[in-house]
């Protein structure tokens, strides 16, 4: 059996990883911000091959409401497109108008247009003057490509999956890892999907909140870096001549949340940040991958019907913004991180299997690596080779022990 894929699953800090010099809110999630709420609806049936419209299915949908009704109390909002071969439907509005207005939703690529039919639907049901009173709106819908493990194809989310997501949708602790619009995502040929982390700037530095949640489903094992560790060449050889995704890229979606005042510019130039934290765990933006991030800020309401003219906010300085770039990168690259660890194992379609990141080993290696400098006046000794076991050979099948998968199917092989 492969390393690690029984054992308990825990979030990065759990394994010692403590990224950057910012302590994070009290969920570590996006929901620190004060008014965010994350709601799922995970979808798993099915088990064997493919047929096309009947599963296996292993997708979902994530909805993230920036407030209890966004559309009459706008807030402002900003993005960044690291590379383009994805889809966040609605982004061109929100970097034209700095404004954002509907809830944003996460699902799989050829469900975008169900959800955004869903959304608007719910939308108009809660603002029935939308389309007659009010101006037409354009929901923001992010995708990821799960075919390795889902019948993306065969298009399963409906509007009741929608409904569910926003219907959830909670403050508090955020369920992470095979969930919601990240039930079938792989990062680094690991299982991966929704991860999400927090940071709470001192009082000096303004006492803001920041949080980041990504669906994560993109590169490969040889390219994964944990807190500056190439923790995926070490375990690669456990995992040689396992079958695993070819010829289909991932993406990744991330969203930035805070409390912070500030402009759309200033929510840009934020999310062009948690690019950088994207590319600390080893992405490097791969030609058919989209990385592609949105911002928004809670601290100014805009309303959408004022008798006035002028609208009034208070807003941060721009030079005041360092400890927001330096939190937005921690936390892109810990709910990255988080995504990993807090994923299962899970088999697809066809048999094809994504194994959970092998926490164990993971630790051990990490444990290794860290031991402390001896004094400057202390001789320094030639590294000890590293404790681990040699890897196996290549397993025959890459299941379970019981024959099953994450989501109870029979495991099939391939």
């Amino acid at each position: 059996m492969l390393p690690g894929q029984e054992e308990p699953r825990v979030r990065a800090r759990e394994l010692g990883i403590a990224l950057g010099r910012f302590r994070p809110g009290r969920w570590n999630a996006i929901t620190d911000v004060a008014g965010v709420k994350v709601g799922h609806s995970t979808i798993i049936r099915g088990a064997g091959r493919l047929v096309r419209g009947e599963g296996p299915v292993r997708t979902g949908v994530t909805a993230i409401l920036p407030g209890e009704n966004v559309f009459m109390e706008r807030c402002l909002g900003g993005g960044f497109v690291l590379n383009g071969a994805g889809e966040l439907s609605g982004l061109t509005q929100v970097m034209e108008w700095g404004i954002i207005e509907t809830p944003i939703l996460l699902t799989n690529t050829l469900s975008v247009g169900a959800v955004t039919d869903a959304v608007v639907r719910c939308m108009v049901r809660q603002n029935p003057g939308i389309g007659d009173q009010h101006d037409v709106v354009l929901p923001l819908v992010g995708e990821c490509d799960d075919s390795w493990l889902n019948d993306i194809a065969g298009r399963h989310v409906r509007e009741e999956h929608v409904v569910q997501s926003l219907q959830t949708a909670a403050d508090g602790p955020v369920a992470e890892g095979c969930v919601g619009g990240g039930t079938g995502m792989i990062t680094a040929d690991f299982k991966a999907g929704i991860g999400t982390s927090s940071r709470r700037l001192a009082p000096a530095l303004g006492g803001y909140t920041l949080g980041v949640l990504v669906m994560s489903n993109f590169g490969d094992v040889r390219c994964l870096r944990m807190a500056g560790y190439p923790v995926g060449e070490v375990l690669a050889p456990w995992f040689e001549g396992m079958p695993r995704r070819v010829g289909t890229y991932g993406s990744i979606i991330a969203v930035v949340a805070t409390d912070a005042p500030l402009m759309p510019h200033q929510l840009s130039r934020l999310a062009r940040r948690a690019a950088l934290g994207i590319g600390r765990t080893g992405s490097y933006a791969a030609h058919g991958s989209g990385e592609i991030i949105l911002a928004f800020s809670t601290a100014n309401s805009v309303p959408r019907e004022s008798r006035r003219m002028v609208f009034r906010g208070k807003f941060l300085l721009d030079p005041s913004m360092d400890p927001l770039y330096e939190a937005t990168i921690e936390c892109t690259e810990e709910a990255i991180l988080n995504a990993l660890c807090m994923a299962r194992p899970m088999e697809g379609i066809n048999g094809n299997f994504s194994p959970a990141l092998p926490l164990s080993l993971v630790r051990e290696y990490l444990a290794h690596v860290r031991r402390p400098m001896p004094q400057a006046k202390e001789r320094i000794p030639a590294a000890p080779a590293l404790a681990l076991p040699n890897p196996p050979s290549p397993p025959e099948s890459p299941g379970n022990e019981n024959g099953t998968d994450a989501a109870g199917g029979p495991h099939t092989g391939a």
